[in-house]
Parts: structure tokens; C-alpha cells; sequence
């Protein structure tokens, strides 16, 4: 099973730990964007979304001729990447006479996205839980 790596950055951090030891406040800076991403434990995600993980790590093969394509991150909700970098990958729907608004986005470093929304939002999948 792959394991989404779990790295943290010092740029906001730092500025944020530093002026709580000045006693000072920190302002968002003015590009920063509001947190859209949240977490999700592996064991939380429909059943449907196993199947599909395990499909994603056997390459497949998919139920869906999109499912592979390139997602072009256009709604800018995950972290930005060169174009190619993201998946996308249809969650079943049981009942939907479609493909349903369900989806794993994957990264090429191994970090899965999971929507139920059609990209409206996301939550990174750990799969430590």
C-alpha cells in the first residue's frame, strides 16, 4: 500500500513561532490561500474508494476510459504542480446511473485525494489509519 508522504514546511511556521515568542500576531500573507484540503483516515473512506485505491496500485485495469486522464487541478484546491503531476480515478456511486461525483485524484509522489463532492473539496488520504 503506499503511504503519502507527510512533509511539513518552516516558511509560515516559523514566522508563526517567532512572533509567538516576540508576544507579537502573525497576518496570513497576501497570497496565502484558505485551507481547503483536510485529512481523511484510510479506514473512513466507502469501500468503493478501497477498490479503486487497489486498482490504482495494480495499474488498473479501470472501469472508466477517464479514469487515468490527467486532472488539471483547475479549481486550485491542491497544491500546485506542473501540469501531469495529478489523476484522476472514478469511486463508484452505488445507484448512480453515472460515474458519480466520487473521486481519487493521485499524485505522482504518492498522495491521494479523495472527493465526494466532484472537486468541490478534497481530503488527503492517510492510510496510517
Amino acid at each position: 500500500m503506499r503511504i503519502p508522504p507527510r512533509i511539513m514546511t518552516l516558511g509560515g511556521t516559523a514566522a508563526l513561532i517567532a512572533a509567538l515568542f516576540a508576544g507579537g500576531t502573525v497576518a496570513a500573507p497576501a497570497s496565502a490561500a484558505p485551507a481547503v484540503v483536510g485529512d481523511i483516515c484510510y479506514s473512513a473512506l466507502p469501500s468503493q474508494a478501497h477498490d479503486t485505491l487497489e486498482l490504482i496500485e495494480d495499474g488498473g485495469p479501470f472501469p472508466y476510459p477517464q479514469d487515468g486522464t490527467v486532472f488539471q487541478n483547475r479549481e486550485g484546491l491542491l497544491p500546485s504542480h506542473p501540469a501531469g503531476y495529478y489523476h484522476e480515478y472514478t469511486v463508484e456511486t452505488p445507484g448512480s446511473p453515472d460515474r458519480g461525483a466520487r473521486r481519487i485524484v493521485s499524485g505522482e509522489a504518492s498522495q491521494d485525494y479523495y472527493t465526494a463532492d466532484h472537486y468541490e473539496s478534497f481530503d488527503l488520504v492517510d492510510h496510517d489509519c
